[in-house]
């Protein structure tokens, strides 16, 4: 698999278990880029549905990747705190073109004071239907949100205390 630079601008290609395109988001800096890990940034970057529609994000944002873990997690800086949008997900792959996983619907949405709430629960259900999630797949998401709400508890990974301000600064950097 390649591996993305330091400070190279990449898209996220975010796809549904059927294989059909989700959502692209038109441009993330990569902050530490190996073949584990990818940590981004960006701020007001176009995103695309699935229709054709587009928006922008609101706010900066610190985006984190893994190859392993079967969630990633958007990192929002907001005026009274940082918001954190977990996804779960298959873990990314780069292939130059993109960095691209897989969407699973289930989210887990946490607050500046580490409340959380698990979201898209229906929506899970009706999907893994719809387009027949294995059985495998639904044990290793539901897996990964317990492991999840165990970081969010622990404070661990992007949710540590200073993994923000690192990273932040970094993407503040390549910004210049």
């Amino acid at each position: 698999m390649a591996v993305p630079s330091e400070g190279q601008p990449i898209q996220i290609h975010s796809y549904k278990h059927d294989g059909n395109i989700h959502r692209v988001w038109n441009e993330l800096t990569v902050l530490k880029g190996t073949r584990n890990l990818v940590i981004g940034g960006n701020d007001r970057t176009m995103v695309t549905e699935s229709d054709g529609r587009t928006w922008i994000t609101r706010e900066p944002a610190i985006c984190y990747f893994h190859a392993e873990l079967w969630f990633n997690i958007i990192c929002m800086i907001r005026e009274d705190g940082i918001y954190y949008y977990c996804n779960l997900s298959s873990p990314f792959v780069y292939d130059h073109e993109a960095l691209k996983y897989i969407d699973y619907d289930l989210d887990i949405k946490v607050f500046p004071d580490m409340t959380y709430t698990l979201l898209d629960e229906d929506e899970y259900e009706q999907h893994r239907k719809q387009m027949g999630y294995p059985d495998v797949i639904d044990h290793i998401l539901k897996r990964n949100v317990d492991k999840l709400v165990r970081w969010i508890r622990q404070r661990k990974g992007p949710f540590a205390p200073d993994f923000i301000d690192v990273w932040y600064e970094r993407y503040l950097y390549h910004r210049k």
